[in-house]
C-alpha cells in the first residue's frame, strides 16, 4: 500500500509546486512509482514544473467522475515511474465529490508507492481536502515572516484535524539574504513549530527549467535539485545529512 502525501503552504510564493515535482520526479528517478495529482483547482501549474506543459492530461475529476480509470494517468516521457494527473479548471473545490475522490485515492495507494497531492496555497477547503487524506503533509515555506507567519498556522490547523506526520521544508534559502536578516532556518523551524524535512536553495535554474520545459532534475544536478535528491531520500526512510546552514 502506498502512501498519500500532501504538499501544502500557508500563502503563495514559496514554491511549493517546484518542490512537489522536484521530489516527485526525484522519487521516480530512484525508481519509485509515483502520481502526482494537481488539487490546485481552476490555477493549475504542476505541468509547467513537471515539464508537462504541452502535454494532454487528464483532470484527477474525470477520474473521480467515471470517465478514465485511474490507469490512463498521463505518464512521464522522461519518467517511466511518474505519472500524472492535471487539475480541473472549471468547476470549484466546493463541486468535488469527497466519496468519489476518496475512493480514487484508495486506488492510487494501492498503484501507486507515493502520491503526491498538490494542494492550492492558503489554508481553504483545497488545503483541507488533500489534508484530510494524507498520510504525511509537507508544508513548504520560505524564509519571509509572512511565510513563516502562515505556515506555522497551516501547522496549527493541520494538528486540529489530527495530523500528526507533519514536517517543514524552508524552500528559497539565500544565505546571504540570512546573515543580513540575522536569522536561520531554525529560527524558521520554531517559528513554524514543525520539524525539518529539508532545506532548499534559492535556484534561478527552476526558473530556467521551467522556461524550457523541463523538468529541475532534468535540466541540473545542482542546487534545488540536489536538494530535492536529498529530501526524497529522506522520504523513502534513508538518512541524509542536511547541509550545515
Amino acid at each position: 500500500m502506498g502512501e498519500l502525501i500532501a504538499v501544502l503552504s500557508g500563502k503563495g510564493g514559496t514554491g511549493k509546486t517546484s518542490v512537489c515535482a522536484g521530489l516527485a520526479t526525484a522519487l521516480a528517478s530512484l525508481g519509485e512509482s509515483v502520481l502526482c495529482i494537481d488539487c490546485d483547482i481552476g490555477l493549475r501549474n504542476l505541468d509547467i514544473a513537471l515539464g508537462l506543459a504541452d502535454a494532454n492530461a487528464i483532470s484527477f475529476l474525470e477520474v473521480c467522475r467515471g470517465d478514465y480509470d485511474l490507469s490512463a494517468a498521463l505518464r512521464h516521457p522522461q519518467y517511466p515511474g511518474l505519472a500524472f494527473l492535471t487539475a480541473p479548471v472549471n468547476c470549484t473545490p466546493e463541486d468535488i465529490d469527497k466519496a468519489a475522490l476518496s475512493a480514487m485515492l484508495r486506488a492510487a495507494r494501492e498503484q501507486y508507492k507515493y502520491v503526491f497531492l498538490d494542494a492550492p496555497a492558503g489554508v481553504d477547503l483545497g488545503f483541507k481536502l488533500c489534508a484530510a487524506y494524507a498520510d504525511r503533509v509537507i508544508v513548504v515555506t520560505n524564509p519571509e515572516p509572512a511565510a513563516v507567519r502562515d505556515a506555522a498556522r497551516a501547522g496549527e490547523l493541520l494538528e486540529l484535524m489530527g495530523k500528526e506526520n507533519v514536517r517543514l521544508i524552508v524552500n528559497r534559502i539565500d544565505k546571504k539574504l540570512f546573515e543580513k536578516m540575522r536569522v536561520t532556518v531554525d529560527d524558521a523551524m520554531d517559528e513554524a513549530g514543525l520539524p525539518l524535512l529539508g532545506i532548499v536553495p534559492e535556484d534561478r535554474n527552476v526558473t530556467l527549467a521551467a522556461a524550457f520545459e523541463s523538468p529541475l532534475l532534468r535540466y541540473t544536478r545542482k542546487g534545488a535539485a540536489a536538494a530535492c535528491r536529498r529530501i526524497a531520500k529522506r522520504l523513502q526512510g534513508t538518512w541524509v545529512k542536511v547541509p550545515v546552514r
